[in-house]
């Protein structure tokens, strides 16, 4: 080689060194920076940026994020990063158990609102019965049919009242007889009332005993008992629910659970990994150590939804409900007829218990109606068929029955899925790495526990001491509310498909695959596949229990009769 190209050569393997040397001081300058650090703690809004270093440090007496090698964080930050954490979790939390909640709440709201137009409709078919038929007494009848309806409904709104929905009818009853006796039967004995004549206060203390409506009375009391009955559990029902709710929203986080979120989302950025992600089967156990107080509602839970399911079935199946309150009108003025029809008999008993009325100074004729009196063995219907507006009422509670059924199916596994689906937004399936709590790793080598506060004496990350007392009172609150429906009302939320899928309470800690039992590295996507798809499952089973007026009766007279003349009809051909 010519010793003419020697300096050029040389000059240019020096610019390059040079080059290596700088590039190299670079990149260990940008690897000994918190830089990347203090950005996610501002954009997190932790805390104060002052606290994040501006280079690595050794000499940090950390509490939980404890490591050999330099660190980014303070002992201030350790504790923004407790306080962030927590903030965190409950917003997620709460913003799962919001829709829940808002689903509970808007379908009380919606049932009540339903109830109320129902309650309006009917008291004003009612009304008009007497405007129309029977107006001597529609005036002074309003003020008792005002009353009756609004017994019914504080009867469905306020489970806790003490209201009888066969007293509210049978003091309907009482006052009415007085009105028709003096006004109806006997129209000149009207003076009696309004002359402080104490006919009025005799006619209503006996009219029981009287029986001037005859069955009408009781067939209606015991007609609408059973009808707003379940209605009246429905409303019960969503106001545990959302109790339930509420008492979940405000349990607290334990300083073991904390202590654990911090190391699983915080830990990795004293180490500059802002970007890794837990591995799946690691968040499981963490977040199944958190909530294992709030696990142990899972099977009550289930047992509830499946009594809300069977109480919004007997509600509006059949338009029962809503036939009782619209067949109001008929069973008044079925019994009303009925005691016009035996006015005289009436009359007679009405003079031996109550004493001689002013009837004597009058000719005792019923007035005339516009109806025909009608006294027949079978129940009148509730209902005019052909009356479009009543008509229009019947659909409205199965409309709401079936959208509410539509949702509230997908929430019966909720407790239980929970924990997966907080996991869900932490981890990244598809990337080859992710944070074990300790290191960077390719699968987590922890074994994954189960749900509830028995299956945690395995859990490696999280120490759980025993149920949380808060969450252990709404346990006991809802299992109180489904023992007393399935007392009250046997057979509703029993659901034995159910049982098999298990609860916390009952794991025993030992937890296979199909429950997220392989570590991170094995099939991650499985950890997710059992409780968080029953979530979005389809609507569930029909209940197992229908309401009274189900069409599982035995044969009725009518059925009999025509399968009688069927059989002569063909003997008479053949």
């Amino acid at each position: 080689m010519p010793r003419a190209l020697l300096p050029p050569l040389t000059l240019c393997w020096t610019a390059l060194l040079l080059l290596l040397v700088h590039l190299s001081v670079a990149s260990a300058s940008r690897s000994h920076s918190c830089r990347e650090v203090k950005t996610a703690f501002q954009l997190r809004q932790i805390g104060p940026l002052k606290w994040v270093p501006e280079t690595p440090s050794t000499d940090v007496d950390l509490l939980v994020c404890k490591h050999d090698g330099p660190s980014c964080c303070t002992r201030k930050m350790e504790e923004s990063y407790r306080v962030a954490v927590v903030r965190e979790t409950v917003q997620n939390i709460r913003s799962y158990s919001f829709e829940l909640k808002f689903l509970l709440s808007g379908h009380a709201a919606a049932f009540q609102d339903t109830y109320q137009s129902l309650f309006s409709f009917s008291l004003g078919h009612l009304s008009s019965l007497f405007e129309s038929g029977y107006t001597s007494i529609s005036a002074a009848v309003d003020p008792h049919i005002s009353t009756l309806f609004s017994d019914l409904s504080l009867f469905i709104r306020d489970a806790s009242s003490n209201v009888s929905v066969e007293a509210a009818v049978h003091r309907f009853y009482d006052n009415l007889f007085p009105l028709v006796h003096t006004r109806l039967i006997n129209p000149g004995s009207a003076a009696a009332i309004t002359d402080g004549n104490n006919l009025s206060d005799c006619l209503r203390m006996t009219r029981q005993d009287v029986n001037p409506f005859g069955r009408h009375a009781l067939a209606m009391a015991k007609e609408l008992s059973e009808a707003l009955r379940a209605a009246r559990a429905l409303s019960w029902a969503f106001s545990v629910g959302e109790e339930v709710m509420n008492g979940t929203e405000v349990a607290p986080l334990t300083k073991e659970c904390t202590r654990a979120l911090v190391k699983m989302q915080y830990c990795p950025h004293c180490r500059g990994l802002t970007l890794i992600r837990p591995c799946g089967a690691y968040c499981l156990n963490v977040m199944r150590g958190c909530l294992a107080s709030l696990s142990e509602l899972d099977m009550p839970w289930r047992r509830y939804v499946a009594i809300l399911e069977d109480l919004t079935l007997a509600v509006a199946d059949e338009h029962s409900l809503e036939l009782a309150l619209l067949g109001i009108r008929g069973q008044v003025n079925e019994a009303i007829l009925y005691a016009q029809l035996h006015g005289p008999t009436l009359t007679a008993t009405v003079d031996k218990v109550c004493g001689q009325s002013m009837t004597e100074t009058h000719s005792v004729q019923p007035t005339t109606v516009k109806m025909v009196p009608t006294v027949t063995d079978s129940p009148p219907l509730p209902t005019n068929q052909s009356d479009p507006p009543a008509m229009e009422q019947l659909d409205r509670l199965s409309h709401l029955r079936r959208e509410f059924m539509n949702y509230i199916g997908r929430y019966k596994a909720f407790f239980a899925a929970l924990p997966e689906m907080l996991c869900e937004g932490e981890v990244v399936r598809d990337e080859f790495t992710c944070w074990s709590g300790d290191d960077v790793v390719e699968s987590y080598s922890g074994r994954v526990v189960g749900n509830g506060v028995h299956a945690q004496r395995q859990n490696p990350e999280v120490r759980v001491k025993g149920p949380d007392h808060m969450l252990t009172q709404v346990k006991d609150r809802l299992e109180h509310f489904n023992q007393e429906i399935q007392e009250s009302m046997p057979g509703f939320g029993r659901r034995e498909s159910w049982e098999d899928l298990g609860s916390g309470e009952e794991n025993s800690g030992e937890c296979d695959d199909e429950d997220g039992c392989q570590g991170s590295g094995e099939d991650t996507p499985k950890i997710y596949s059992t409780v968080v798809t029953e979530v979005a499952k389809a609507p569930p089973h029909e209940p197992s229990v229908r309401a009274s007026g189900s069409s599982t009766a035995p044969l009725t007279l009518p059925t009999f009769t025509i399968f009688i003349l069927t059989l002569a009809l063909q003997w008479a051909l053949n």
